[in-house]
């Protein structure tokens, strides 16, 4: 597990190989300017070394362009999966001033939001896979309040009830451990678990 707390956001990442493998194809970024928090899952398609050289793209590219929007990120993104295996990418930008999060994605990697304790917000994918192909990309913001929880997965991940694993969850640390517990390694494996703490 590593973590990621700042005094806006509070952020556990898990992040595993498939069972027999020595890398995992799924690669994740974090990371924190004053006036916004990003994070991204990449999985690379397949598994193992040849995911990976794919996968490992998206956190460099953020490392660098960070600042720039989703949608530019994304696009990025992709202009460097020309000729490599491809892969599914979601990027959430939380900005503090705004009290918004906005999420991108091409592919399966899945984003929940509970807002106010109450309330699923679930953004549909944008079926596909970056691939170096022109790609539809579009960005979602939603409003958050203090307390809410996300949760980022890539589909190494089953949550059978998204809504239930986040209610009963007090904070971003419950969720990590109940969703760990669910993982089956018969797949690689990410995920984001976190809070909005202001």
């Amino acid at each position: 597990m590593e973590e990621f707390i700042n005094e806006y956001v509070e952020a556990y990442i898990y992040n595993a190989a498939k069972r027999g493998n020595s890398e995992s194809g799924d690669t994740y970024y974090i990371h924190a300017e004053k006036d916004y928090f990003i994070c991204a899952i990449a999985d690379g398609l397949g598994n193992g070394i040849v995911a990976r050289q794919s996968a490992e793209i998206i956190p460099q590219v953020l490392a660098e362009y960070h600042h720039e929007s989703l949608d530019e990120l994304l696009n990025r993104c992709n202009e460097h999966m020309v000729q490599k295996r491809g892969a599914a990418v979601a990027i959430v930008r939380v900005n503090f001033a705004e009290g918004t999060i906005e999420y991108s994605c091409i592919g399966n990697v899945r984003l929940y939001i509970l807002h106010g304790r109450e309330k699923m917000i679930y953004p549909l994918p944008v079926m596909g896979y970056l691939s170096g192909r022109p790609q539809k990309v579009k960005t979602q913001k939603y409003e958050y309040s203090i307390g809410d929880l996300f949760f980022l997965h890539s589909d190494g991940v089953t949550l059978n009830s998204p809504k239930a694993s986040l209610k009963q969850s007090a904070n971003a640390r419950e969720l990590y451990n109940q969703v760990e517990k669910t993982i089956d390694p018969g797949d690689d494996a990410t995920f984001i678990a976190g809070c909005l703490l202001q």
